[in-house]
């Protein structure tokens, strides 16, 4: 009866490759988890009663940022069950969420941990109201047939089976961004949270940044950032206008950044250095640099001259 009212034909489920929509996800699983009592799906030795994420939830919406949250979430779910546990740990500027497996779950196993990641995720992503690019996924089991879905929930680095860990990992700067919501939209949000677990949040608050290291290696054209961010051209002008900001202001920004550089640590004419930063000729170049700055490239690097030796004769 509950798959007739979701619309997912006895035929789709003999289909070894059948497919169903986000939405019928969302369904089927609400369906399921009232019916049996359990938002863990039978994957634990105990039941997971209703309401026990949204219990998770709560417990980390006060947290004054991401990483605080995320440590409570993995503190507080040893509270539900210990069959999986989560680990969190930083390294050289990278986050690492793992899951541990203290039991074998059987065959529930690849759906527990695809869901797992996806609702600490999900729910990270929506705390903070920012899309988090997934630098790594991967898992301990071996390559299932509907493997192409793993790239579309978490994306956008690679994906890994027969792995010697399950979990995901991504860009600690994302731990020190406040949350942005309240309860009055956490009681919303659980209304219908299950699309949390399946759908990509597209807004990134650390875009802009993301954009000033791309371009502080050097220039890009629109669309080489947004392949390497993982976007569309249209996406990456849209999210920044968002921001408040343009590509073409980060570009300046970057221009002149590497500029200012090389007219305070270096000697080479700035002829060169006009040419280095992406000007066709010196006129173009000081005309663009005086905008940005209020001093001619040489006035500048005479300025800096002049501070440098005033500071060592005076230490």
């Amino acid at each position: 009866m509950a798959l007739r009212q979701v619309r997912i034909t006895p035929e789709l489920l003999s289909q070894p490759n059948g497919r169903i929509t986000a939405s019928q996800m969302e369904e089927i699983s609400s369906l399921a988890m009232r019916e049996l009592d359990d938002e863990a799906l039978g994957w634990f030795s105990r039941r997971l009663p209703w309401g026990s994420y949204g219990m998770l939830a709560r417990a980390s919406l006060t947290s004054p940022t991401l990483g605080i949250a995320l440590k409570r979430w993995c503190r507080h779910y040893r509270l539900l069950t210990s069959d999986i546990i989560y680990k969190f740990s930083i390294l050289n500027g990278t986050v690492e969420l793992a899951i541990e497996e203290t039991r074998d779950l059987g065959p529930m196993r690849e759906f527990c941990f695809i869901t797992s990641l996806r609702y600490i995720i999900g729910y990270a992503c929506w705390l903070i109201n920012s899309r988090i690019p997934l630098d790594e996924t991967a898992f301990t089991f071996d390559t299932p047939l509907h493997s192409d879905v793993y790239q579309l929930l978490f994306s956008p680095g690679p994906v890994h089976f027969a792995a010697h860990w399950t979990g995901v990992r991504f860009d600690a700067r994302y731990l020190d961004l406040s949350p942005q919501r309240d309860e009055q939209s956490m009681t919303i949000m659980l209304k219908r949270a299950l699309p949390l677990t399946v759908l990509q949040y597209r807004h990134d608050r650390l875009l802009a940044q993301r954009v000033r290291e791309c371009l502080r290696h050097r220039s890009h054209s629109a669309h080489s950032l947004a392949s390497q961010l993982n976007l569309s051209v249209r996406s990456l002008y849209r999210q920044l206008q968002k921001e408040g900001i343009t590509l073409q202001a980060l570009k300046d920004e970057a221009r002149r950044d590497l500029a200012a550089s090389l007219l305070h640590r270096t000697n080479r004419p700035i002829k060169q250095i006009a040419l280095a930063v992406g000007f066709k000729n010196e006129k173009s170049f000081s005309r663009a640099f005086q905008a940005w700055t209020s001093l001619t490239p040489t006035v500048y690097r005479s300025s800096k001259t002049h501070k440098i030796s005033k500071n060592q004769l005076t230490s």
